[in-house]
């Protein structure tokens, strides 16, 4: 009997369904893993220390604790992003943020990450570079120390990557009041970013992996008048979370452009490092990691490009900046504004409903606000001083305000910029969320 073409057709569908069907489950499930490691970067010659321009360019003179790149790695299906805290000023310069990028690509297959600095005011120098005038000569230690500092960082992420682990996963946040105040505004009612937000890892068997924190506040309390290496705050906060609930802890500064600590009966960095700690813990040890069921991670990056409020091309105002600060520092700050203010925005979207969204600068606090309370997602983290630095992103009203951190001799970026910055990572957000075309 002859067949109908049609019942032909019908059968080889039927065949191409059923083999489908039998590849998908025979395929291995999409995985969820995670690893953490960390190195010390303490510089071991004395530096320029970055963050107070009075010190101009006096020398380090040893260290009150040392200062570590803390790296978790995570594996969500055929995906891997670092996110790496340090106890550094800012994050590494473009070049060195470059060379770190492709190392870690070569090697562990990592293509995207978050590299942030903690902003502690007590770290090196990270701007100078091997040309005439611009450190060579003067500031060699510097120029040594740039290479240690990658390798460091690159040290961490690998061996994090080598440990990768099936893992649970859970965030959380709380609003924690005392902690931090507004430093800028002299307006009521003052802004401040109070959320404390964590993500936290276990393996298998429920022992804590990672446990990275994001919170916003200057860590300045040590007078710029000592030289001397510290993470400040954020070193204290790190030892007291994982000597209580173990693994690494990875610290992850907020918007704290108009952020600084409020010690209140907290004396000194180590005690108000200590309690901020607890606060941690206790937030984590009410999580209950759970696995993840369908892992995925979608990143998105680029630039911008912004005018510059200041005149750099002015020889008064280049002299003004070579005083505050010190003349090898300046040709290499001006080499970065050269075409523009060029920040950086990265946003991953894990697991569909975690938004990570990293900002090179220094953003003031309503801009994470009002980009938490737009995004509609589970958990939003948002890193500061992340994969660059172009100084102060104060909010338009800011500006109009004025004050250190809103003048265009700190912010030279044009005013609205962070506000551009925030628009565009709520856009990105959505998109990645299937949610905008």
């Amino acid at each position: 009997m002859r067949r109908s073409a049609s019942s032909l057709l019908i059968a080889a569908c039927l065949i191409s369904l059923f083999s489908t069907a039998a590849a998908w489950a025979q395929a291995p499930a999409a995985e969820f893993r995670v690893g953490a490691a960390k190195r010390e970067i303490t510089p071991k010659e004395p530096v320029p220390m970055w963050g107070y321009g009075d010190r101009h360019d006096s020398l380090s003179d040893g260290m009150l604790d040392p200062l570590y790149a803390a790296a978790l790695v995570i594996q969500a299906g055929d995906k891997k992003i670092a996110i790496v805290g340090l106890d550094l000023g800012r994050s590494p310069a473009e070049r060195s943020l470059q060379n770190i990028r492709k190392r870690i690509k070569d090697n562990a297959g990592i293509e995207y990450s978050f590299i942030a600095g903690s902003h502690t005011h007590h770290g090196p120098v990270l701007e100078l570079t091997d040309e005439e005038g611009k450190g060579r000569g003067r500031f060699d230690a510097a120029l040594r120390y740039y290479k240690q500092m990658e390798d460091g960082i690159v040290e961490a992420i690998v061996e994090a990557n080598a440990r990768l682990t099936p893992a649970a996963m859970a965030t959380g946040s709380t609003q924690l009041e005392g902690f931090n105040r507004n430093r800028h505004t002299k307006l009521a009612p003052k802004p401040s970013d109070r959320t404390l937000a964590v993500m936290r890892f276990d393996d298998v068997a429920g022992k804590p992996v990672a446990i990275l924190v994001n919170f916003s506040a200057h860590p300045t309390m040590i007078p710029s008048s000592t030289l001397k290496f510290s993470s400040d705050y954020v070193g204290a906060l790190k030892q007291t979370v994982e000597k209580e609930l173990g693994g690494t802890a990875i610290f992850m500064q907020g918007s704290s452009g108009d952020q600084s600590v409020n010690p209140g009966s907290n004396n000194g960095y180590v005690a108000f490092g200590q309690a901020l700690g607890h606060e941690v813990v206790k937030l984590a040890s009410g999580m209950s990691p759970q696995e993840v069921a369908k892992p995925s991670l979608q990143v998105r990056e680029d630039r911008f490009k912004f005018t510059s409020r200041t005149d750099f091309s002015n020889p008064l105002i280049r002299l003004a900046y070579s005083q505050a600060f010190f003349p090898e520092l300046i040709p290499n700050f001006l080499d970065e504004y050269a075409g523009g203010i060029r920040p950086r925005l990265t946003v991953a979207l894990l697991n569909s409903d975690t938004a990570v969204v990293g900002v090179s600068g220094e953003f003031f606090a309503n801009h994470s606000i009002r980009l938490r309370e737009r995004a509609r997602v589970r958990q939003l983290f948002l890193f500061g001083y992340s994969n660059g630095y172009h100084q102060y992103f104060p909010t338009i009203e800011a500006v109009a305000e004025g004050g250190y951190g809103a003048d265009y001799t700190v912010s030279p970026v044009a005013v609205g910029a962070g506000e551009q910055i925030m628009d565009t990572a709520l856009i990105w957000i959505y998109q990645l969320l299937g949610r905008i075309k």
